[in-house]
């Protein structure tokens, strides 16, 4: 799923034109049905008024790809709190309620318990080992004081888990935080009742409350894992649009502002000339005395091998002179000498 058009097909595109040239010019297009304008949550290029300009840097936090997936479920995990916080809350409110009614409620419970006895019978539900029957009367059989106590911790649970899902709805830093502390705080107590009596109930709800402290410590880089919160904020960095074109803006300007002249780079050639190119020097200064010993050494080996090759030449011609087959005048009476292709010479009979 592409999260990013999905939130643009839900609450439309996001455009924006920078003040700097060279970067409204990366952001936008002309097209035979007017200017267009890149969206920074899709990419995509939208025709149409842009939404928004100003200066670079005022421009709107757009979420998109992975973080725009990651608020998402930190909103639904924000949605499953408040519901939480408000069943709390009203359970604190009904005690207040029965606080203030407890001898009536107590005298209609002991009177109408009876009643429902043939009904348990027929479903074979025994009242007096019922959970739900031991809890009621246990409550009812708190003091004021004891239930004022109850009261005051439901309205603080409630308050907590409502303060924790706006900390997460508003994708706030600290409302992160808050999430793990909270609900890493109630894992002990869940694991304790565990080892008293394990059901499904319990074991979904601690594998829920340990997924989500480490999806959110993980995800987020809290506590400094995953880089921390540098990581982070470069994560968030490269995968904003307005801030890759900004950096695109800025490495082809040589690393100046946007809509400076690129600056000319120096190379192992020599000095940049004012066109930014380069000018060729020689590779062996003649101040260089190394590079002057070097260049010797090689012309004399250069030279010894030119004359080595000369002598040769001539040791070749004046051997083929002297080896003519008719007894020349350079033969000296001697046998003809073999040139290479003729062949051997006969010898007089004795």
């Amino acid at each position: 799923m592409d999260w990013s058009l999905r939130a643009c097909g839900r609450h439309g595109h996001v455009t924006y034109a920078p003040d700097d040239p060279a970067l409204r010019g990366r952001l936008r297009a002309d097209t035979a049905m007017g200017e267009a304008w890149r969206c920074l949550r899709c990419g995509d290029f939208v025709v149409g008024e842009v939404h928004g300009s100003g200066p670079a840097g005022a421009a709107p936090i757009v979420l998109r790809g992975r973080a725009l997936r990651d608020a998402t479920i930190l909103r639904l995990i924000a949605v499953f709190r408040w519901v939480k916080g408000v069943l709390v809350l009203a359970a604190a409110y009904g005690v207040w309620r029965f606080r203030a009614d407890h001898d009536a409620v107590n005298r209609a419970f002991k009177e109408n318990l009876p009643l429902l006895q043939p009904l348990a019978d027929r479903l074979g539900w025994h009242l007096d080992q019922s959970g739900v029957v031991h809890t009621v009367r246990t409550v009812l059989a708190a003091t004021t004081t004891t239930l004022t106590w109850i009261m005051l911790a439901l309205i603080a649970l409630g308050t907590l888990w409502m303060i924790e899902g706006l900390g997460l709805w508003l994708l706030k830093r600290w409302g992160e935080y808050f999430s793990v502390i909270a609900t890493s705080s109630f894992i002990p107590v869940e694991v304790h009742e565990l080892v008293e009596k394990i059901t499904p109930t319990r074991v979904i709800i601690l594998l829920i409350n340990i997924a989500v402290v480490l999806y959110i410590a993980l995800s987020k880089r809290l506590f400094g894992l995953r880089g921390g919160r540098a990581a982070h904020e470069e994560e968030r960095r490269e995968a904003s649009i307005l801030e890759v074109e900004a950096a695109t803006v800025a490495r082809d300007t040589g690393g100046g502002s946007p809509g400076t002249r690129p600056a000319a780079r120096r190379t192992d050639d020599g000095p940049p000339n004012g066109d930014g190119r380069a000018h060729a020097r020689p590779r062996n200064p003649a101040g260089d005395p190394q590079s002057n010993s070097s260049g010797e050494k090689r012309a004399n080996r250069s030279g010894e091998r030119r004359s080595d090759d000369s002598g040769e030449r001539r040791a070749d011609r004046s051997g083929d002179r002297h080896s003519n087959g008719d007894g020349g005048p350079h033969s000296n009476g001697g046998p003809p000498a073999r040139g290479p292709g003729r062949p051997p010479p006969e010898r007089p009979a004795q």
